[in-house]
Formats: structure tokens, C-alpha cells, sequence
């Protein structure tokens, strides 16, 4: 078997054989990569895409067989800037190299826009009013603002709800500035507690926009010392700035260490009673 096996390892014939597979191996990839392949693939062969928009169907059909290209209408819009049955978009776009029989993918113009019906947008936010009116196919106007005391709520909509329109057709909001058509007087607050003084300014329907802190001798902490603007009377839904008193001589924690409390008696009464009993 061993004898075998070295006569085997030593023919020449072996190694013939293994060197004949290598090369014709060789020769294969050799045949693929420069002639099979690239007449599969057209290699180094390209088609210049044409520019078929503004072009009615019958024209870009033929221009495209023309180029040895194929087509396919994926979508059918609207579009007032083109007559019935003229390409609006293409892809690829034109000037593009592509392999030849490509199929170029076309946007058409309809005859006749599709129509929607108007969502009712009134109270909600203008963010959620032009998401709903985008999702109908609608286009967002021009947003006009009016006092109204909830800030971005959308008030009126320029074409009312349940209303069959084209798709695309231009709706106008109006919107709250959160402020309210009413005059309303300013109450006294001054020294008052600021939870007191918050909620009086609630009633009144005004708002507070910042709180500022002074340290003062005459008043407790938390007492109303000032507000601007320091009018009688303001819009509704205006704000105000507070300047609310604190402790004149606030200082801050010593670091020195825990505060240690005496215990000695806690645990034995007889020992409490004697204690107070020294006192």
C-alpha cells in the first residue's frame, strides 16, 4: 500500500493531469470574463436616456422605442402646467446612461384632477391640522393669526368641512396667538402669597412668564414685591413677570459636618424622668 501510494506521488502523469486543470480552470475564467460576460452584460455598450417630459404619450412612446428603451406609466397626477396625457417626470432622469431594452418609469398628466373631501381641521393644532390636510391631499395656505386665548388651535378654515374638492386645492387656516379679544383688569397681587397671586392671574385669564427672586427685610418669603408690565388693564391671555421676595440672610449649609443629636435618654424612661426631674 505504501509503495503504492509513493508510486502515485511521483508519476508524472499526476502531475500532468493536475497541471492540465489548473490551466484549462485558467482558460474558462479567462473565456468568461472577456467574452461571455461582457456580451451578457453589453459591456461597454450604453443608451442615452432621452427627455421625454412635455411630451405627449404617442411621442414618448415612440422616442423610447426609438432609443431601445421600454416604459412603464407608474403614476397618473394633476397638473394645470400640462395638457391631458403629457409626461410630467421620468426615471431614470434624461441624459442618463443606462444598458440597453431599460425600462424608463413615466409620471403622466390626467385629463381630470381626482377630488377629496375636506377633513374638519377647527380646534385642532396647526400641527395636527396640516398633517390631516396633507394626508387628504390638500396643500396648507397662508396661516393667519387672530387673538384667541388657546395658542396654535386652529380657529377657521377657508373651505369648510365635508367639502368635495380637486386634490391639491389650497386651504387657508386661521390661527390663535393665545391672546383674547377682551380687556381685562390687572388684579392687585402685591403682597400676596405667589400661589395666591398665580391663581388670581388665572381667574383674571393672564399668565405668568418668569419668576424672579429678591431677598427682602420687610417681607416673609414668597410675598409678591413687584410685576411688569405694571398696567390696570391687559389683553387677555398676557403675561406677566413676577419679582417674588426671599430671605434677606439665606445662606448656604455649612459643610462641617453631620449634626449630632444626644440619644442618651431615648431608650431608657426611668432615665428621661430623671433627667427632667434634675431640670
Amino acid at each position: 500500500m505504501f509503495n503504492q501510494l509513493k508510486n502515485l506521488l511521483t508519476s508524472k502523469k499526476l502531475y500532468y493531469t493536475i497541471g492540465g486543470l489548473v490551466v484549462a480552470g485558467i482558460a474558462i475564467l479567462l473565456l468568461m470574463n472577456e467574452v461571455l460576460m461582457p456580451e451578457y452584460t453589453n459591456y461597454n455598450e450604453g443608451v442615452t436616456v432621452p427627455d421625454v417630459t412635455r411630451m405627449s404619450m404617442t411621442e414618448a412612446e415612440q422616442m423610447l422605442q426609438n432609443y431601445g428603451l421600454r416604459y412603464e406609466v407608474t403614476d397618473r397626477r394633476a397638473n394645470a402646467a400640462y395638457p391631458a396625457n403629457y409626461i410630467i417626470d421620468q426615471t431614470p432622469y434624461p441624459s442618463e446612461i443606462v444598458k440597453p431594452n431599460r425600462k424608463i418609469y413615466l409620471t403622466v398628466n390626467t385629463g381630470s384632477r381626482p377630488t377629496v373631501m375636506v377633513p374638519d381641521v377647527v380646534n385642532l393644532s396647526l400641527r395636527n391640522a396640516k398633517i390631516q390636510l396633507q394626508n387628504y391631499g390638500l396643500e396648507v395656505g397662508t396661516v393667519s393669526f387672530e387673538s384667541s386665548r388657546f395658542k396654535n388651535t386652529v380657529l377657521r378654515q377657508s373651505i369648510e368641512s365635508g367639502r368635495k374638492v380637486e386634490r391639491g386645492t389650497v386651504v387657508n387656516l386661521a390661527v390663535s396667538d393665545g391672546l383674547g379679544e377682551k380687556v381685562v383688569e390687572v388684579p392687585d397681587i402685591i403682597g400676596l402669597n405667589l400661589t395666591e397671586a398665580q391663581l388670581k392671574l388665572r381667574e383674571a385669564g393672564l399668565r405668568v412668564e418668569e419668576i424672579r427672586f429678591r431677598p427682602s427685610k420687610e417681607e416673609p418669603p414668597n410675598v409678591i414685591l413687584e410685576y411688569t408690565p405694571k398696567k390696570d388693564t391687559l389683553i387677555e391671555g398676557e403675561s406677566l413677570k413676577l419679582i417674588v421676595s426671599e430671605r434677606f440672610d439665606v445662606k448656604e449649609e455649612s459643610e462641617s459636618g453631620a449634626i449630632r443629636v444626644d440619644t442618651t435618654y431615648v431608650d431608657d424612661p426611668d432615665s428621661t424622668r430623671q433627667n427632667n426631674n434634675r431640670e
